[in-house]
């Protein structure tokens, strides 16, 4: 497996406060990851610098075969180059229809006149059945996504981002609000999404990430406190004295 994406030295402060300080980190291709800590730990600012929307104050962030630097890079740069991010909250888009925002994925991520030219095509069609059935809504291909459950949404928000075909997934707290059967699902699908990508899973319900039975990093204080499968990390004294003893 090769390193895919690589942090190294990072800091950022704000007013003062180092949200992320001399974090080190590394993800292969494929692999899936899990990331806890208690709140407050960085996770959310972790997520903001591999995607540009924070700029590290020091530190490398390289991408790539071709070990290229995302700090040189804007977001929308470094979400063309294959990395996409799934925020807590699903934002889909409601009125269309569950094909409609799966077709609008498809055609959206390469650059402003790739949805001008947007054509109906057979792969296109052949793409947009495929991801519903990965994602598990091949009945509901017609439905507006408003009607569709808290999870289902997460489900569609997931599967317009795999239509754009990411090398690296970046997934916020996804079982939060799910019933057991939909959290059960998730997993299923972050699992298969991991097989061919790397995906990083951000999240609190350590129930949810022993079910994703993968590597696990601590984040505290901005940096890495432990690394390792979750029976090793929630056995480390540091880990239990930070999160998991409160």
């Amino acid at each position: 497996m090769s390193t895919l994406l690589e942090l190294s030295g990072v800091s950022v402060s704000f007013d003062g406060f180092r949200a992320i300080n001399n974090l080190s980190f590394q993800i292969g291709e494929p692999e899936l990851r899990a990331i806890i800590g208690p709140n407050g730990a960085g996770k959310t600012t972790f997520m903001d610098i591999i995607t540009g929307k924070t700029r590290p104050d020091e530190g490398r962030v390289i991408f790539g075969e071709k070990s290229v630097s995302l700090l040189k890079m804007s977001e929308s740069q470094i979400a063309r180059s294959g990395i996409g991010r799934k925020f807590q909250k699903p934002t889909v888009f409601e009125a269309q229809t569950v094909r409609e925002n799966l077709a609008m994925a498809l055609s959206n991520p390469r650059g402003p006149f790739d949805v001008l030219l947007y054509r109906k095509t057979p792969t296109g069609a052949r793409r947009i059945e495929e991801i519903a059935a990965e994602i598990g809504l091949t009945d509901h291909l017609t439905r507006r996504s408003g009607e569709l459950s808290h999870g289902q949404k997460q489900w569609l928000e997931i599967g317009m981002l795999l239509a754009q075909d990411p090398r690296l997934l970046l997934v916020d707290e996804p079982a939060a609000g799910m019933t057991p059967a939909e959290r059960e699902h998730t997993t299923d699908l972050l699992k298969r999404a991991a097989a061919t990508r790397a995906v990083v899973v951000v999240e609190h319900d350590m129930e949810f990430v022993r079910r994703l039975d993968c590597k696990v990093t601590v984040l505290n204080e901005g940096s890495v406190l432990a690394e390792g499968s979750l029976d090793h990390v929630t056995k480390n004294q540091d880990v239990i004295d930070v999160y998991l003893g409160r």
